[in-house]
């Protein structure tokens, strides 16, 4: 049976959905797999067959790998329904047909954030306030703290805030009250606003979500605690901020977004932190952003991230 017997063709009299906003409504498609000849052209001869029309488009082959990947956004006749029918349609044709791995999202789609934060405010602050700006997308709907400093913070900006104490020896006790708040909240992603504690690789596979990390160095250099420390110890000329996926391995995971600024032998630790937690801000930020827009790519422990 053809590709067209999956009953996403539109006809050219269909209207395109639109959101609260009146912005058409679109299908973003994220897909890599085995590089071969004509795959771009497959894709879209997908979406012009269905009445698509593609809206961006971009693709990157990784050459050492002969790995093929490409992110891209259409509008496609028909209501919500229908488009989540295509969404779903066009997995399978990627999948059985193409040979690729792939996911697709509807631009309406409103992910649930949660975020677990200790005392250092700057990052949770910034993201917080750029979700009120309507700068991020999907939605942050709660915090959770081994401490109650930012508690006060979060009632301010209308913010479900809980506090779980955390020590080494109540640790599996606490991560177990943690998973209990955060599985209420059905969340999609999960970050951590400098949260000072490891998570578990017990945590990590039972939450069973993405988990974004900002770290306050240019990883792989000085990972672990006090970093700035390091790197003023070492005399380095420029300190970075590394925001990552997380993993069981400490400090590893695949990176999303890192920055530098540069430093001489004139600034102190505490110019090193004051510069290090404005890149951590932006940093943390873009990584989440590239994230809810479906622009990043995880595979074999590296992304890629399409503009």
């Amino acid at each position: 049976m053809g590709e067209s017997a999956d009953n996403t063709r539109a006809k050219p009299s269909e209207a395109i959905a639109v959101d609260e906003s009146g912005k058409p409504l679109s299908l973003i498609a994220m897909l890599f797999g085995p590089d071969r000849r004509g795959l771009v052209a497959r894709v879209a001869g997908w979406i012009y067959d269905r009445g698509g029309n593609v809206l961006h488009a971009d693709q990157h082959r990784d050459a050492e790998e002969n790995v093929f990947f490409q992110r891209v956004e259409w509008t496609q006749p028909g209501e919500l329904a229908d488009l989540r029918n295509a969404a779903q349609a066009f997995s399978e044709m990627a999948r059985e047909k193409l040979g690729m791995n792939c996911r697709v999202a509807i631009s309406s789609d409103q992910p649930k954030v949660g975020a677990l934060v200790s005392k250092i405010p700057n990052c949770l602050q910034d993201v917080a306030y750029r979700w009120k700006r309507h700068e991020l997308p999907g939605k942050l709907v709660c915090v959770i703290s081994n401490h109650q400093d930012l508690s006060q913070f979060c009632q301010s900006v209308a913010l479900p805030f809980h506090h779980v104490e955390s020590t080494k020896e109540k640790k599996p006790a606490s991560e177990q009250a943690m998973l209990r708040i955060l599985q209420e909240y059905k969340l999609d992603l999960l970050v951590l606003a400098r949260y000072m504690q490891i998570l578990s690789p017990d945590f990590l596979g039972t939450i069973g979500i993405p988990v974004i990390n900002v770290h306050h160095s240019f990883l792989p250099a000085f990972p672990g605690s006090r970093p700035y420390h390091q790197a003023y110890a070492r005399g380095v000329k420029v300190i970075g901020a590394t925001a990552h996926y997380v993993t069981a391995e400490l400090d590893s995971g695949p990176i999303i977004a890192q920055d530098v600024a540069r430093i001489t032998h004139r600034h102190t630790v505490s110019d090193l932190i004051r510069r290090g937690q404005d890149l951590e801000r932006s940093v943390f930020a873009q990584a989440i952003r590239s994230h809810l827009e479906n622009r990043v790519l995880v595979y074999n422990n590296k992304t890629v991230v399409f503009d």
